[in-house]
């Protein structure tokens, strides 16, 4: 199949040789991301609208703030801070006003609109949009491209998250003998190649035996990283 400015990015990843191609998406995903929140679109009226409204999770937060662009950071902080005291305290003024003898108490209306923040990041948000996009053409070119489909078939497999989400998401996409081979292929590739990973970290363990002192490393030295990739998505 020819290649579409949809199918660059996962075929890029899947090129790579790595731990979980879909960690990979991930991750430039937010890289784009971050860099976007702190590149000219904080002076967008439309996107400071939404950096107010939503804010930012904690890690994103941190990853805005090492963008090292200062007063950009301090411009969006300050605007959203404006917004999170705003909504607060017509919140306040909601509880006072409606406290009543007769009403069994309810959840605070500033702790629903916390927990509602919490639950919010602009950059979460942007990457999620494009990274279901991504997912779909994973499915699309498994079904549709040969070339694609032998790639994805000598990857080194996934991290459990992302195993998980392939697994749920295939039977939403695939259907017939297409989503027995790809059930089939990503049970195959993550189970042997966690199983490769694990036995890299038990090396490793080894290595620090005297026994094992004058034995070669392998491919451990970096099996600790790579455990990190396949258990919980780090990169």
């Amino acid at each position: 199949m020819k290649e579409k400015i949809y199918t660059i990015p996962v075929n890029d990843a899947f090129r790579e040789d790595c731990e979980c191609p879909v960690c990979l998406m991930y991750k430039k995903l937010e890289e784009e991301s971050v860099a976007y929140t702190m590149g000219p679109s904080y002076m967008e009226d439309d996107i400071r609208d939404k950096t107010d409204r939503m804010g930012f999770c904690q890690k994103h937060l941190k990853k805005i703030y090492e963008r090292e662009n200062r007063l950009g950071f301090a411009l969006v902080m300050k605007t959203h801070m404006d917004r999170v005291i705003m909504e607060l305290e017509k919140c306040s003024k909601e509880q006072v006003q409606g406290k009543s003898l007769f009403k069994k108490p309810q959840s605070p209306r500033s702790v629903e609109y916390i927990h509602k923040l919490q639950a919010q990041c602009f950059v979460c948000d942007r990457i999620e949009n494009t990274f279901i996009r991504y997912v779909d053409t994973i499915f699309y070119m498994y079904s549709h491209d040969d070339n694609f489909r032998k790639m994805y078939e000598s990857c080194r497999g996934f991290c459990t998250e992302h195993y998980g989400l392939l697994i749920e998401e295939a039977q939403k996409r695939l259907s017939g003998s297409v989503l027995d081979s790809f059930i089939s292929c990503t049970n195959r590739l993550y189970l042997e190649n966690m199983r490769r990973v694990r036995d890299d970290v038990a090396w490793f363990i080894n290595k620090f035996d005297h026994k094992y002192a004058n034995e070669p490393w392998r491919n451990a030295k970096d099996s600790l990283t790579r455990a990190m990739t396949k258990d919980s998505s780090i990169l």
